[in-house]
């Protein structure tokens, strides 16, 4: 399993299904804070940014606690802020019945957030007087704790605004879902891992498109590339072995208290192969009635396909909005 996978939290008790949800944002300055914390509002949650943290246990406190759910930035600008005593707001706060507690940690690599400085000419809140590499080391060692205690953890180092906006609302929805939400990434090994990944299978061995003139141009997505591969005598086997393992591990998830699983698929150029396995897995999980999402990383925007729930995906629009 990864090591950005996110530590588990309990789901509400029994009976208590409509608990008042709260969305505690935080993450990466340059990550998409601001961001995921707007597509929440737009989702019909109230939105409150930068509470000094001294004001945060009045705000999410459990007595006469109204319909709306809440969600609330918080980052390393917010006055007063320190690691520890938000992390034990929100433990006070999970312990609450009549509250169901999220935090949500964006984040990103380190050079696509200098990139991402350097291009809009922001300074870095911890950088003001030195190099935005400085200040974005020292942010992610004072966020390090924030990041391993998440209920959900999206990396938005290869996420268009749109990307993140559809994953926020699709993981974070007002009325929470029963069953585990699960995100499936195809990808390539040259452009690295998924960060934000708890499995991750290698398809590599599978039989390779690329190599056939006639097919190269295409995608996992187009039916006689999906066909080439399932000739691939290994192809069955390996899909039964793989949906037999998540068929035992996804109840175990479950009972645990995990909420969202990434499942990450790759392959050398994250067009093929990887898609198709991801395209197999998604169809599979919904066939059983699972809430499930596909992202293809190394895809065009017009060709990615994201969608959550039991019925057929449908294309995303593209987008290529910066995210802030």
């Amino acid at each position: 399993m990864s090591s950005d996978t996110a530590l588990r939290v309990d789901p509400p008790p029994a009976g208590l299904e409509k608990a008042r949800r709260v969305a505690l944002v935080t993450g990466m300055s340059g990550a998409g804070r601001t961001t995921a914390l707007r597509a929440l509002e737009d989702a019909g949650y109230e939105a409150v940014d930068n509470l000094p943290l001294s004001l945060l246990p009045s705000l999410v406190r459990p007595e006469d606690v109204p319909s709306r759910a809440l969600a609330i930035g918080v980052d390393t600008r917010t006055r007063g802020f320190a690691t520890a005593p938000l992390l034990e707001t929100l433990e006070r706060a999970r312990s609450e019945p009549n509250l169901d507690v999220r935090l949500l940690f964006v984040d990103c690599e380190d050079e696509v957030l200098r990139r991402r400085f350097t291009e809009t000419r922001r300074r870095h809140p911890l950088a003001m007087d030195r190099a935005v590499t400085d200040g974005i080391r020292l942010e992610r060692g004072l966020l390090r704790d924030l990041r391993d205690r998440a209920d959900l953890l999206i990396d938005t180092s290869s996420l268009s605004q749109a990307d993140l906006k559809r994953r926020i609302q699709d993981s974070l929805p007002i009325e929470a879902p029963a069953g585990l939400a699960i995100q499936i990434i195809s990808f390539a090994y040259r452009n690295g891992l998924p960060r934000d990944a708890d499995l991750v299978f290698d398809v590599r061995f599978l039989s390779n498109p690329h190599y056939q003139a006639e097919l190269r141009p295409l995608t996992g997505l187009d039916v006689t590339v999906a066909s080439y591969i399932e000739a691939d005598s290994g192809c069955a086997s390996f899909l039964d072995g793989l949906t037999s393992m998540l068929s035992a591990l996804l109840p175990r998830y479950e009972r645990e208290g995990k909420s969202y699983l990434t499942i990450a698929t790759g392959c050398t150029g994250g067009r093929h192969r990887s898609v198709f396995v991801a395209e197999r897995l998604n169809a599979w999980a919904r066939a059983r009635g699972r809430r499930c999402a596909v992202l293809h990383r190394e895809l065009s925007p017009e060709r990615r396909v994201e969608d959550l729930g039991p019925a057929a995906a449908t294309p995303a629009s593209a987008s290529g909005s910066a995210i802030a």
